[in-house]
């Protein structure tokens, strides 16, 4: 395994080198949007790996080893020797088109021995709940799928992504892992506490939400923000949504995409099911960094407890602008779980994909971290 990281001041630093450049798989290579957007950054990995299968994300911030970095870019760089790799991508045109768009990449997928499903996606121009849909729809029920949608810091502006070229907007990339030898670990917890009255939303939309009990919903939100109502929609990153889809059922997290002030409406990153009910959240230093010690013992008890090689971390943007300095802790806390040895990278997003804990089905998540371990036996 390859591992550097790529700055505009410092050029490339090894964090391992293995010079795999004729053998590597796959490299992952998440960065800062206004450094993906200059091709020369993909005309370089394609240099460095000519043979590999190349996916490229923009970020809200970039996880290498125990550290958060910004305007960089992460670059991990794989050689399965047992496990085949085989990467798909498709353009989105509407966020309308995201089930469709879920079950024609597993459908791209398909083959026999596919074991695990990697998702990187446009971040802005989708409904993260109908590609997880569609996937599902798509995949069976053995073989598990995680991911993230791309970032762009908290300017919700542009998101890139990419597949064996420059990174695009409204793209998503799946990789497929094939083969009996990788075992695939995975956990995601958030951390978040509730406040505020529990509401019934009234209507809704897909991800976007009008009315909670009868009343404007962005209205109500701007309400309980007070003073930061104006920094929408960057402040919702502080204040999210819990939602319960029935009165058993876990509590999932929803990030504010964008807010509409002409009809009072909220976009989320995911649905907002009409009859739900939500209640908003707020940060709780202690258990955002005991959520993601969790979510790695979650990932060793899914995957492997002799250890991973390698673990890839999406954490959300508003984790990152609560945490503030302490920013770190929380990928410190992952490495205190999974040891010393394993190689850590990944990326701070607008959503996350993982297994949800009582289905074991592929959910869209807000707010969590979530970790993704790969061990080739």
């Amino acid at each position: 395994m390859d591992q550097f990281q790529w700055t505009p001041e410092l050029g490339l630093r090894a964090i391992r080198d293995n010079e795999l450049s004729d053998s590597a798989d796959l490299v992952l290579a998440f960065g800062a949007r206004p450094l993906l957007e200059d091709s020369s950054r993909y005309d370089e990995l394609r240099r460095a790996y000519p043979t590999a299968q190349i996916v490229m994300g923009s970020t809200s911030g970039e996880i290498l080893g125990e550290m958060v970095f910004d305007d960089s870019m992460s670059i991990t760089a794989i050689d399965f020797e047992r496990t085949e790799v085989r990467a798909v991508t498709i353009s989105i045109a509407d966020a309308k088109d995201s089930f469709n768009a879920g079950v024609q990449l597993a459908a791209m997928l398909q083959k026999e021995g596919l074991c695990h499903v990697f998702v990187l996606s446009d971040g802005l121009h989708v409904n993260g709940s109908e590609i997880v849909k569609g996937l599902n729809a798509g995949l069976s029920v053995e073989v598990t799928c995680t991911g993230g949608l791309a970032g762009d810091a908290a300017q919700f502006q542009r998101t890139l992504v990419g597949l064996n070229g420059p990174p695009a907007e409204m793209n998503i990339v799946a990789v497929g892992f094939y083969g009996s030898s990788l075992r695939v670990g995975h956990g995601s917890v958030g951390g978040w506490d509730n406040f505020g009255a529990e509401r019934l939303v009234t209507r809704s939309e897909g991800n976007v939400l009008y009315e909670l009990d009868g009343q404007c919903a962005l209205e109500l939100y701007k309400m309980y923000l007070g003073d930061r109502a104006d920094e929408l929609p960057g402040s919702a990153l502080l204040f999210p949504l819990g939602i319960k889809f029935d009165e058993d059922a876990e509590t999932i997290v929803r990030t504010v995409l964008a807010v509409d002030e002409a009809d009072g409406s909220m976009t989320f990153a995911g649905d907002i099911p009409q009859g739900c009910y939500v209640r908003l959240m707020k940060a709780n230093f202690g258990k955002l960094i005991e959520g993601a010690g969790r979510a790695a013992q979650r990932s060793k008890q899914n995957g492997t407890e002799d250890g991973p090689s390698l673990a890839i971390l999406v954490s959300c943007v508003g984790r990152k602008l609560v945490l503030g300095q302490r920013i770190d802790e929380e990928v410190e806390a992952v490495r205190e779980v999974l040891g010393a040895d394993v190689a850590i990278a990944g990326f701070y997003s607008y959503g996350e994909i993982a297994p949800a804990e009582e289905s074991r089905r592929c959910a869209l998540h807000n707010q969590t971290m979530t970790i993704t371990t790969f061990t080739e036996l």
